[in-house]
């Protein structure tokens, strides 16, 4: 059956409309529509192939979609965030859980697939990191309904972790992994972003002023993505500029006095803000739905039940809570629920499998460990928020 242009519509249309009561049925069950839209590609992957259709869905698609919805994601979260004087210590916290967290639980994946699958440590790394990091594209868009802090915490360490991941990624996917130029490669890497991001932001921001008529967004949007990509080119972690340009635009106004307020024209970056937060919202959903529809079509579920794979997954999954349990109770001493739960893999996850380069993957690696621990932490984060909604909903009632 070959489908005409009206079909392909038709169906685009319904998914987005599927997509849309998916976020609707999120926010009342509190169950993450990331979950929901994998749940309906491997359903949609069971019918086409009982009726004997199959669709081959390209890995260059879900990489495109991975990379621009990424974007989008921690662009939409960064220009939800104010930063004061007051959220130091919240900034900071989120920080060393990000990196704290990450560095030792991707040593310790690295060790269990080494024992329970016979990979070689350094060739279980890159497994280990992209299963480590905590995938923002699911995180941030579950926690809306949080208090203020919690929900700031989960939106600042997620985007950390993203970073960090790709960052520590690119470490250990690097010839020589304990020598000291790698080491010394990775501080310049680090100071190398950080002057792009500031002076590119600092760019971004003039521009405003040039801009006249109501198409700007997609420009501003297509400077970013640019500027996004060349760095990537460069083996940068350029998650970190896009955190940058959006807690810059949205926190701008405290520095607009004097002279540099007329020349940047507070009025235009309060506008441009505006449009960019809607855009990016409606960009992320639209792009997060195809991804994770298309991701589940493309899922093997058989690989998903063999028992090899439920007991490393399930041993992958133990060691992530457990490691971020002692990290958030004794050494952050910060909230433990529903921090703990809130701590999915998904899409940076995917897309950093997806960068292992050809001499380091391993044929003993089965990609359902992947699928496990990316459904299953999504499970466990529906859990925990469902856990809290219900310690709210009987503290109101106390008080009433």
């Amino acid at each position: 059956m070959i489908l005409d242009t009206y079909h392909i519509l038709i169906v685009l249309s319904i998914v987005t409309i599927i997509s849309y009561l998916f976020n609707i049925i999120s926010e009342k069950l509190r169950v993450p529509s990331a979950i929901l839209l994998i749940g309906c590609g491997i359903l949609t992957q069971v019918v086409t192939g009982y009726y004997g259709m199959t669709v081959y869905i390209p890995r260059k698609i879900l990489e495109i979609l991975g990379v621009v919805g990424l974007i989008m994601i921690v662009l939409e979260g960064a220009l939800d965030l104010k930063i004061t004087k007051s959220k130091r210590k919240l900034i900071t916290q989120s920080f060393l859980a990000a990196l704290s967290v990450l560095l030792i639980t991707a040593i310790a994946i690295a060790d269990i697939l080494h024992l329970a699958l016979d990979i070689d440590f350094f060739k279980a790394l890159p497994y280990a990191v992209a299963m480590g990091v905590i995938s923002s594209a699911i995180a941030i868009p579950s926690v809306h309904n949080l208090d203020g802090g919690k929900k700031e915490f989960i939106i600042y360490e997620s985007t950390f972790s993203d970073i960090l991941g790709i960052l520590l990624f690119n470490y250990v996917i690097s010839d020589k992994l304990l020598s000291l130029a790698t080491a010394g490669l990775f501080v310049w890497n680090l100071v190398l972003i950080t002057v792009i991001s500031i002076l590119s932001t600092i760019l971004l921001m003039l521009l405003f002023r040039y801009l006249k008529g109501h198409i700007k967004v997609f420009l501003i949007l297509s400077i970013v993505v640019l500027v996004y990509s060349v760095s990537k080119q460069m083996h940068l972690p350029s998650l970190f500029f896009i955190l940058v340009f959006g807690l810059v635009l949205n926190n701008s106004e405290p520095f607009l006095k004097g002279k540099l307020k007329k020349f940047l024209h507070p009025e235009k970056l309060i506008s441009v803000n505006t449009e960019l937060k809607s855009m990016t919202a409606e960009l992320a959903f639209l792009i997060r739905t195809f991804f994770f529809l298309l991701f589940g079509y493309s899922l093997d579920v058989t690989l998903v039940l063999s028992g090899t794979v439920l007991l490393t997954g399930s041993a992958i999954m133990l060691v992530i809570l457990v490691i971020r349990y002692v990290f958030l109770r004794y050494i952050s001493q910060t909230n433990i629920f529903p921090e703990l739960f809130i701590a999915p893999r998904g899409l940076i996850t995917i897309l950093l499998f997806y960068s292992i380069p050809t001499h380091l993957v391993s044929d003993k690696f089965n990609e359902g460990v992947l699928s496990f621990v990316i459904i299953v932490s999504g499970l466990i984060m529906m859990l925990g928020l469902l856990f809290s909604n219900r310690k709210v909903d009987q503290k109101l009632m106390t008080e009433v």
